[in-house]
């Protein structure tokens, strides 16, 4: 039988104490004169590391307790997930998974919202509360293979919905095309891609045009990820000491991808609330897991191997950095899909965004496979 604890945040108070030190005492720069264009300003940081201060974490706490969590060892790694079991027996189960720089709690407003699902909210593998792997990379093939046997070997169910933002987007995709027989359909944002190599080979007039539009994009914007790449423990070094630090890049980041009007960043909070900007913050402080969140990046996260197309019942719902995503490409990967969708409202952090329109676009879907 699996060993399944459950899981309880307590921060001791001598942690909060060094925090809000540590916090008081930043020294925070102006704006660059040279600056441009950026998910984060002075201004914002400095509203940001305030809030942080006079926050009454104790209170965040026991909203984060209200959540069933758990910690079982999974394949000789201790993981970590809320689980929110619906009271009828056979519900449709979910998995949700998060990507970077967002952890688990940032997803469990949508699952709170899904009564009528066995939801696992899962923190991967060096995210949070969930331990890194002891050796071996952080491969996408080893996040789809360690959340496969929590749903199926740990948890016991049969069949499941599968969903993931960001770098477990291809976990998701990884774990429909593997496991056909265990996963009933896949709901996605964040589109399949394919490798560099296919892209380039591609003939498609509208396709070449969208990963053009991406490549435009990705040069001045990339950077955090070639650094989380080349140069992970150096960064992680300075934002693991300076909580201020890795305020300013976990929310630069919550600002630059959301779907918020560009060039403002402070409005991320009417999006994503102060309170959940800060707890997201708050997890990576306390666990000490910047470090090992930067892992999928020195392992390839930018530059996916192939990934066979899944055949599984999908549901496609186009968030709006990509919205000029090619229809075209979504139905040669998922062979069976069922919904195309392109989103008015709603960005890389599309469950989080709009919580309550995507929990009804997870029932409708689920109720769609019988």
């Amino acid at each position: 039988m699996a060993d399944i604890r459950p899981f309880r945040l307590r921060v001791p108070q001598h942690e909060l104490d060094d925090l809000r030190e540590r916090l008081s005492r930043a020294r925070l720069l102006p704006d660059s004169p040279r600056r441009m264009r950026s998910g984060m300003t002075a201004a914002w940081l400095r509203t940001l590391v305030d809030a942080w201060i006079d926050w009454d974490w104790r209170e965040r706490e026991e909203w984060l307790a209200s959540f069933p969590q758990f910690l079982a060892d999974v394949e000789g790694t201790p993981v970590h997930f809320a689980h929110l079991r619906c009271e009828r027996a056979n519900a449709p189960a979910l998995l949700i998974m998060h990507g970077w720089p967002h952890t688990f709690a940032l997803q469990l407003e949508v699952a709170s919202l899904l009564t009528d699902f066995h939801v696992v909210v899962a923190s991967l593998p060096g995210f949070a509360f969930s331990a890194p792997y002891a050796d071996g990379p952080a491969s996408e093939d080893r996040f789809a293979a360690t959340m496969h046997a929590l749903m199926t070997d740990t948890l016991g169910y049969e069949s499941y919905i599968t969903y993931g933002e960001d770098v477990s987007a291809n976990v998701s995709d990884l774990i429909a095309a593997t496991h056909p027989d265990r996963v009933a359909g896949i709901v996605v944002t964040h589109a399949h891609f394919g490798t560099p190599a296919e892209r380039e080979a591609s003939e498609d007039a509208e396709v070449r045009a969208f990963f053009a539009r991406l490549a435009a994009d990705h040069g001045p914007n990339g950077s955090y990820g070639h650094v989380q790449w080349a140069r992970p423990d150096t960064l992680a070094a300075a934002l693991n000491d300076s909580p201020a630090g890795l305020l300013a890049w976990i929310a630069e980041k919550l600002a630059e991808w959301a779907d918020i009007p560009s060039g403002d960043p402070a409005a991320l909070e009417t999006v994503i609330s102060r309170d959940r900007i800060l707890t997201e913050a708050m997890i990576y402080w306390v666990t000490q897991s910047i470090a090992t969140s930067f892992r999928p990046y020195h392992e390839g996260a930018d530059t996916p191997g192939p990934i066979p197309p899944v055949g599984v019942p999908a549901a496609v719902y186009v968030q709006r950095h990509e919205h000029d995503y090619p229809e075209g490409l979504a139905r040669r990967f998922y062979t069976d899909l069922r919904v195309f969708e392109r989103l008015e409202h709603g960005g890389h952090f599309t469950v989080a965004e709009e919580p309550a329109a995507m929990a009804e676009r997870f029932r409708a879907f689920a109720a769609s496979l019988g």
